[in-house]
């Protein structure tokens, strides 16, 4: 059969499932089988051996334990010392609280890895906070849905693991990578408040109490657990210490020593965290090994070396092959979430990209920063989701609140496009260390 035809085939069955509401995992191994049957390949042998060398992986193990991190920290009292460390501090800024949102994102992606929990653990704090003290509805929605992404990108990132499994690439190394344009996107989002805010003087509510140095200081000193935590963390890896795996390790202990000495440690609490990351985890890895047979079923059709070899005849430049993954990664997250996208894209567009000659680093960062446009696009965009159950407002008030912010990430991925140095001058200093 001709590939196009077995392409169309495949296509066709994988959006067929998933209209019909079969899980991302079961839609998977459904469609490789379909491919292995068209191929002619002994579908079971593959099944057992690619089960087995999909999950039998040491740098996996941190994935697992960056996710009980992170619900363990969702549990506690943090999002509410955020909130009262930082408030002081952007009350003279234009804007003032609204920047809460994104420093507290900030922050929380630093200890969490997941966009949805950030989004979720700021907003049940911020978000009625900034509504009583009236500030403008859409810019609180858009801020915190927009900057809850951003768990996405600053490490220890969930997609960036997945990533660095399927594309054979060092998660240490993509962790610090993802540090720049990490903070460049928390700078666009809090310029973009600036500027409106300065255009909108009105909307933005006058601060009555202005607090002296002293009594700020004193709320910053809650911002000292996560802040060591953050450090820990990112800063072992940086500096050679440990591996993300071992990172991770760290991480997990020190939620437990935060959340035992806030109080918030019990044995409910802590089942409540373990439970939580075995279903995210389970979920994960099943949608892990779906991906890795049709990836193994995509090999024996031949698909992405002929994809790669048309690319390549069709003279595409870097920047009109970027622009065309840009548009389908934006499609495909209207209906899929971020790791299924990573995992279903991986094996098909890896050769092309090699071939184009782009870093498999830089392109990770790239292809997360991608992936968080798409948590904010309808209909199936997670944060939307999260934020929509915060505030009860309709899927589509939320996504209009928050185009300002899609629009800032595409400004953010065009500017690593133009200087490749901002994602990989880290991890170029951390190997020549």
């Amino acid at each position: 059969m001709e590939l196009h035809w077995v392409a169309a085939i495949l296509v066709g069955a994988l959006f067929l499932l998933l209209a019909l509401g079969v899980w991302i995992g079961p839609a998977l191994l459904a469609v490789g089988i379909v491919g292995m049957y068209l191929s002619d390949a002994p579908a079971g042998a593959i099944l057992a051996t690619t089960s087995w060398s999909s999950s039998a992986s040491w740098t996996m193990t941190a994935l697992p334990l960056f996710i009980w991190m992170g619900e363990i920290l969702f549990r506690t009292r943090l999002s509410d010392d955020m909130f009262a460390g930082l408030a002081p501090w952007v009350e003279r800024l234009p804007g003032r609280l609204l920047h809460a949102n994104v420093l507290g994102c900030g922050i929380f992606a630093a200890v969490s890895g997941s966009s949805a929990a950030t989004a979720a653990t700021i907003g049940r704090i911020s978000l009625p906070e900034l509504k009583s003290r009236g500030y403008p509805e859409s810019l609180a929605i858009g801020s915190l849905a927009g900057s809850g992404t951003l768990g996405l990108l600053i490490p220890p990132s969930i997609i960036m693991i997945v990533y660095g499994v399927a594309a054979q690439v060092s998660v240490a190394r993509l962790f610090i990578a993802g540090v720049v344009p990490g903070l460049l996107l928390m700078l666009l989002f809090s310029g973009y408040l600036v500027v409106w805010s300065l255009l909108n003087r009105g909307a933005i509510p006058v601060s009555s109490h202005r607090q002296p140095l002293g009594e700020r200081l004193r709320a910053t000193f809650r911002l000292l657990p996560v802040v060591l935590l953050i450090v820990a963390v990112i800063g072992s890896i940086y500096a050679g210490f440990t591996t993300a795996t071992e990172a991770a390790a760290v991480g997990v202990v020190g939620a437990l020593v935060i959340a035992a000495a806030g109080g918030s440690l019990n044995r409910a609490t802590l089942m409540a965290s373990l439970l939580g990351a075995v279903r995210t985890s389970t979920m994960i890895f099943f949608i892990l090994l779906g991906a890795a047979f049709l990836t193994s079923a995509m090999s024996f059709t031949g698909l992405p070396a002929e994809l790669a070899k048309w690319i390549g005849q069709a003279g595409l430049s870097t920047a009109s092959l970027l622009i065309a993954l840009t548009v389908l990664f934006i499609v495909l997250g209207c209906f899929l979430d971020g790791i299924s996208i990573v995992l279903l894209t991986t094996s098909v567009i890896l050769p092309a990209v090699q071939a184009a000659g782009l870093d498999l680093i830089w392109f990770g960062i790239f292809i997360v920063l991608v992936v968080e446009m798409a948590q904010i696009t309808p209909p199936v965009g997670f944060n939307l989701f999260v934020v929509q159950g915060l505030t009860g407002r309709d899927i589509f008030t939320v996504a209009k609140a928050s185009l300002p912010f899609f629009l800032l990430m595409v400004v953010a991925t065009a500017l690593i496009s133009l200087f490749p140095e901002l994602v990989l001058s880290l991890p170029r200093a951390m190997t020549a260390r």
